[in-house]
């Protein structure tokens, strides 16, 4: 897996990654959601990069202009309910792709709140065989709720392509989705990289729960 963390270079995303985790400025939901598009949108930027482009010709009023744009059939994939907002920056700019949504929560199966589980629920997408997937959700703690959105995903097709996104990830996240994807084919795009989980799973520094940030407790 090739694994581009995004916190490496200068950039405004390092503002809105900042605000984002600031507990004096996470509390302002609208805010919250707004900053969690906009680093989607910033992503979403970077990532097209690495799509496959060719020219076309483009008929304007009094000619004839090239305009070299993406090839790739795009669906943009999320987890609800925490990914929305990203995804509706990633959707900001990639104004043309179909989009794909799954349900999924985790769940603690001991008293103690150490032992963890996830269940998918729904499941909402287009046929995505041969297309280019981008899989966004804000936090990847320890990687198992991505891999699960992803296996169900799997249901309606196998794409060609797989980009995931994240705006913060755990180390152990990261390798757990190495191990998962060993080839350099599938690439992980992170606006940061935090260095920890606690005994809960919560990403350390982080910034707490998505979900609840930016549409209130559960």
């Amino acid at each position: 897996m090739k694994i581009i963390n995004l916190a490496d270079r200068n950039s405004i995303l390092n503002q809105y990654v900042a605000e984002i985790r600031d507990v004096n400025i996470q509390t302002e939901r609208m805010r919250f959601r707004r900053n969690i598009e906009r680093i989607g949108e910033c992503m979403a930027y970077e990532m097209s990069k690495e799509l496959t482009y060719s020219v076309k010709q483009v008929q304007t009023p009094l000619g004839v202009a090239p305009a070299s744009t993406p090839d790739d059939s795009l669906v943009i994939a999320t987890v609800f309910r925490a990914g929305l907002p990203l995804h509706t920056g990633f959707l900001n700019v990639f104004d043309r792709a179909g989009n794909a949504f799954v349900s999924a929560y985790r769940y603690y199966k001991d008293k103690e709140c150490r032992t963890i589980d996830v269940h998918i629920e729904y499941i909402a997408t287009p046929d995505l065989t041969g297309k280019t997937l981008m899989l966004v959700d804000p936090m990847l703690a320890t990687g198992e709720s991505m891999e699960l959105a992803y296996k169900a995903f799997l249901t309606k097709g196998r794409p060609a392509r797989l980009l995931i996104a994240c705006v913060i990830a755990s180390r152990q996240g990261v390798e757990h989705l190495q191990r998962l994807f060993p080839d350099d084919d599938v690439q992980l795009w992170c606006a940061v990289i935090d260095p920890k989980l606690n005994e809960r799973s919560y990403i350390v520094p982080g910034l707490g729960d998505a979900g609840d940030l930016a549409y209130g407790d559960k």
